[in-house]
């Protein structure tokens, strides 16, 4: 066989006589408004790749987040035919172009719809790559993972070969935060209404770009075996299904914060970034051992991480937050502290306040216990005028909201439904308002202690 040319290093020029020849690779330029039908995944991939190519700021976010650069001239194709591979196909090919060579090379594989990656496509792919020096791959599909160095199949790729993953849902999440009133917004006016124009692709209901809308079949069983006394078992496909739609709806959860808030949500727990086998069988472990999981996301300016627990045994769904005690005053100006906090919650919006009033929980986090005290909210006034926090020192405060799922928490589509509703709830009605205590800024000591 004909030994296939390495890319990084060749003239640009040199490529495209390459091209011409109809010897090794046959290729199309992406274009903005391709020629396929609506909903064919070359579409999807055509219009991605040249809005990156023509729309600054979201080539500059989808790049840094896979770690590809922006400094040089960039190429994109479609449909790259390789015929020295039995004409094996690629969905695109970015070539970053610096004095007139090629410097550096990432082929785009995506799948659109309900269709998942496929690891056997890709290893042969892996074979394509190492062979023209490509040395990055970046896999698109509506399967969610919180870090894009994570893959949502079951494979490793060659140390040659950098492999990233986005979803399709984060990729629709960058381009709103580009286009709302933020320190990222897209500065060119055109710019701007191509990114309009590529979201109102992305959203019509023809693209083939889903959110999560259903946890895994395996969901539901581990609700019943839960429900029954069955034990779990690692090995067990149904658990296994159970964790990574449970992941996935984590990302979820965070990337639709994150188009409410113009700034991007992080999820996910950094210990796992490069790999989400070992966070799936730590998952396993905590849900056999507690029957609950829990997911935290991260949202710049609030006081903590917001924490989703899902809890197996009850059928209820918790949210919270942390919030840090004044370190300077007793526990009763603790509790007057934050019952304020919970006063501004409820005049900022009463009415949905009120909605969820009865759902509202405070943990007390008290020194030397590893069990905070629960109260209701109602009951705050009770713990401020008792005995119960006699003697006690608050460290800080949990603010939970509770909400009992029932029959929904097993449903596959009600349990998504119902998690993003108590999401949006919760912290439109109690997150953005509260604050941390912090220290005050030391005092000048009066005229006369400082002529002593």
């Amino acid at each position: 066989m004909k030994k296939p040319k390495k890319l990084i290093g060749m003239k640009i020029s040199d490529f495209n006589d390459l091209v011409k020849s109809k010897n090794e690779i046959h290729l199309q330029k992406s274009r903005l408004i391709p020629f396929y039908k609506p909903g064919d995944e070359m579409a999807l991939t055509s219009i991605f790749m040249s809005a990156i190519n023509f729309i600054d700021e979201f080539k500059k976010d989808i790049f840094k987040s896979i770690g590809f650069s922006t400094y040089g001239s960039l190429y994109a194709y479609t449909e790259i035919e390789f015929t020295l591979f039995d004409r094996k196909r690629i969905d695109g090919l970015f070539l970053l172009v610096r004095g007139k060579k090629i410097v550096d090379a990432m082929a785009i594989e995506s799948k659109n719809k309900n269709n998942n990656l496929d690891a056997n496509q890709i290893k042969d792919y892996f074979n394509i790559l190492k062979a023209y020096k490509i040395p990055k791959i970046l896999t698109l599909s509506n399967e969610f993972v919180n870090f894009s160095t994570q893959t949502p199949m079951n494979i490793k790729s060659p140390k040659s070969i950098s492999m990233n993953h986005l979803s399709w849902s984060y990729v629709l999440t960058i381009a709103h935060i580009l286009c709302m009133k933020n320190d990222k917004k897209i500065k060119d006016k055109n710019q701007k209404l191509l990114m309009n124009e590529v979201i109102n692709y992305l959203e019509h209901s023809n693209s083939g770009v889903l959110g999560f809308t259903q946890m895994k079949p395996g969901w539901t069983e581990v609700c019943q075996k839960i429900s029954s006394g069955a034990s779990l078992k690692l090995n067990d496909p149904a658990t296994e299904e159970a964790i990574s739609s449970w992941i996935q709806k984590e990302r979820d959860s965070g990337l639709t914060l994150s188009r409410e808030l113009g700034l991007l949500v992080k999820t996910g727990k950094t210990k796992y970034k490069v790999n989400l086998s070992e966070r799936i069988k730590n998952e396993k472990q905590e849900l056999i051992k507690n029957k609950n999981l829990k997911s935290y996301l991260n949202v710049e300016g609030a006081t903590s991480p917001i924490c989703i627990k899902a809890n197996f045994r009850s059928k209820t769904v918790e949210m919270s937050v942390n919030i840090e005690a004044p370190k300077n005053r007793s526990t009763r100006s603790k509790i007057t502290w934050i019952r304020n906090q919970l006063k501004k919650c409820a005049n900022k919006n009463i009415e949905l306040f009120t909605r969820i009033e009865k759902e509202l929980m405070l943990d007390i986090n008290v020194k030397f216990s590893n069990k905070p005290i629960r109260l209701q909210i109602s009951d705050l006034e009770y713990a401020h005028n008792s005995s119960l926090l006699t003697k006690k020192e608050i460290k800080s405060f949990n603010l939970v909201y509770v909400d009992y799922l029932g029959r929904k928490f097993d449903s596959r589509k009600q349990f998504v439904i119902q998690v993003e509703n108590m999401l949006l709830r919760y912290y439109e009605s109690i997150v953005q308002y509260l604050k941390n205590w912090e220290k005050p800024a030391p005092k000048i000591k009066s005229t006369k202690e400082l002529s002593k």
